[in-house]
């Protein structure tokens, strides 16, 4: 199908994880609508801009609207895996600083990191350190962050 240079492209949905967008790209894509995303190396080259630019977008041709409507509709809403955690501190969305991932949760730190100070103390008094460490988890590249 030939594009002509006065169709309109338009943002069809806006994602805060780059993998659910592609998911989408793709599934789109198997229907034979032309899409792309826009703004996602902005994002992978600084993942805290993804509250600045709004996410990553889907563009779409809006004579294609309608056609995307369907098919999503008919294959289910993914955006329930999309999931945001907000901060309760700073009031925002929580970003793994390493992937970009909104896949997060606050809770036990899984990497064991134990301060000196704590590991002297420990070894002076012979006692077992009960120090449970919380951070922030990013289930997509299962890293700890602050």
């Amino acid at each position: 199908m030939a594009v002509q240079p006065e169709e309109k492209i338009i943002t069809f949905e806006t994602y805060y994880d780059v993998m659910l967008a592609h998911i989408i790209r793709t599934k789109l894509e198997g229907y034979g609508i032309p899409c792309f995303i826009a703004d996602e190396n902005t994002i992978g080259s600084n993942p805290l801009y993804n509250q600045a630019v709004g996410g990553i977008k889907l563009k779409i041709f809006e004579r294609d609207l309608e056609r995307c409507r369907e098919i999503l509709a008919a294959e289910g809403d993914l955006h329930d895996q999309d999931h945001i955690e907000i901060d309760d501190e700073t009031l925002n969305a929580v970003i793994c600083p390493y992937c970009g991932s909104t896949n997060v949760r606050y809770g036990s730190a899984t990497e064991k990191r134990v301060h000196w100070f704590t590991a002297i103390v420990s070894f002076l008094l012979m006692i077992f350190p009960f120090y449970s460490r919380k951070a922030w988890h990013c289930f997509n590249c299962q890293r700890d962050f602050e």
